[in-house]
């Protein structure tokens, strides 16, 4: 739909005819897409006081349009002056050719990063460095800035999926969010677990008092989050090597999930304390590496990249006697177990559904025979008794 550009300011109501193109998208996404000056609480605004109507009807900015309909605009508002835009800072050809060298897989959709350790994945207070802020130096010969999709804490390591475009970004961010993308990390934990093999289904909230910064088990009301581990070695009774696999994915869910059970990840001191590190040489860093990650690309692609460790946890495995090769476990590609929460979810939409049959069931019996009229009530009245009513005799003075 071809619209000349809105006016700074107008005293005068507009009028706009949806077009095909446009047909099933939300009205806030039209504004959007053809007014983009009418930001999102203008359009709410002017929902919320009735001055924005389709076909003459109130709507809301999550009305769907259909094709045909009449939009009515309130008059442009003049716009307020706006922020100076952040320009980001140039990289150097330092900076250019340390984020190169973090590529280890690189196709049409995606780049796939091995991310060490300390370097952030997204800017914030105190961070003068991230992934995100490095991304500019990977476009290669695309056309667009590629796109985080999901994210790594600062000291764990490993393979770190960039979009590289936006139509990448929005498959990738589906398949996270609807937990199709595998992701398999390595981590060295304290002491040995009784259970080699087994699944932690803990829900976990942020930790009062922490500012955010931390997460505990909640079981009252924390979000759903699972984990699987399986051991691949142990070193004595000391400390083991471990897969972890988790099926959901919050802040810290690992490393909360291993303190919980008494086996604190190696070098985790923020939620193992002194008991989370080693005597010797072996390094006090975090010892948690995203090993491989596989995803479904846009079309019928297939991502699956595994990512080395870094020296410090290369440099553990050695000195604790593991043998690197046996690390790479069987992939096991069956389907992820539900959560509590979503067992939950899926018993009330059962019981929904049993309640709306047993509704229709009862329905089905008190409607008439198909062709006969409904009995009245004095039809429906046992036979053989009266419908006339009788006066109640007056009691007997004695």
């Amino acid at each position: 739909m071809a619209l000349a550009p809105p006016p700074a300011h107008s005293d005068d109501v507009r009028q706009f005819t949806i077009e095909a193109e446009d047909e099933g998208i939300r009205l806030d996404r039209w504004f959007k897409r053809h007014l983009p000056d009418a930001s999102f609480n203008i359009v709410s605004r002017w929902a919320r006081t009735g001055q924005l109507r389709l076909d003459g009807a109130r709507a809301t900015p999550a009305t769907r349009v259909v094709a045909g309909q009449q939009v009515r605009v309130p008059p442009a508002e003049a716009p307020k002056a706006a922020r100076p835009k952040r320009e980001r800072a140039a990289l150097t050809p330092d900076q250019e050719d340390f984020a190169q060298r973090l590529v280890i897989y690189r196709d049409r959709h995606a780049l796939v990063l091995n991310k060490p350790p300390g370097l952030a994945t997204q800017g914030g207070t105190g961070i003068t460095e991230s992934v995100d802020g490095l991304l500019d130096a990977l476009e290669f010969d695309s056309d667009h800035r590629p796109r985080l999709v999901h994210r790594l804490d600062k000291d764990t390591s490993g393979a770190l999926l960039v979009a590289r475009s936006p139509s990448a970004a929005a498959v990738f961010s589906k398949s996270f969010a609807s937990r199709n993308a595998r992701k398999i990390y390595w981590a060295l934990i304290m002491g040995i677990p009784d259970v080699y093999n087994g699944v932690i289904d803990l829900p976990l909230s942020k930790q009062p008092g922490s500012g955010g910064e931390k997460m505990h088990v909640d079981t009252e009301n924390g979000q759903a989050a699972k984990t699987r581990y399986r051991l691949i070695e142990r070193a004595g009774s000391a400390a083991c090597w471990v897969e972890l696999q988790p099926f959901t994915g919050r802040t810290h869910q690992l490393r909360v999930h291993m303190a919980a059970i008494g086996h604190p990840i190696v070098g985790d001191g923020k939620y193992g304390g002194r008991d989370a590190f080693l005597t010797g040489s072996i390094s006090r860093k975090l010892h948690l590496h995203a090993r491989s990650i596989r995803i479904d690309a846009p079309g019928k692609d297939r991502i699956d990249v595994t990512a080395e460790p870094p020296e410090h946890f290369a440099a553990t495995l050695a000195s604790l006697g593991f043998d690197r090769a046996a690390g790479d476990l069987p992939f096991d590609d069956s389907p992820l177990p539900e959560t509590r929460a979503e067992t939950k979810t899926r018993a009330r939409a059962h019981a929904k559904q049993v309640r709306k049959s047993k509704r229709g069931e009862r329905r089905a019996r008190s409607e008439p025979p198909q062709g006969k009229p409904p009995k009245s009530k004095a039809d429906r009245k046992s036979p053989g008794k009266s419908t006339r009513s009788t006066p109640r005799p007056s009691p007997k003075k004695h």
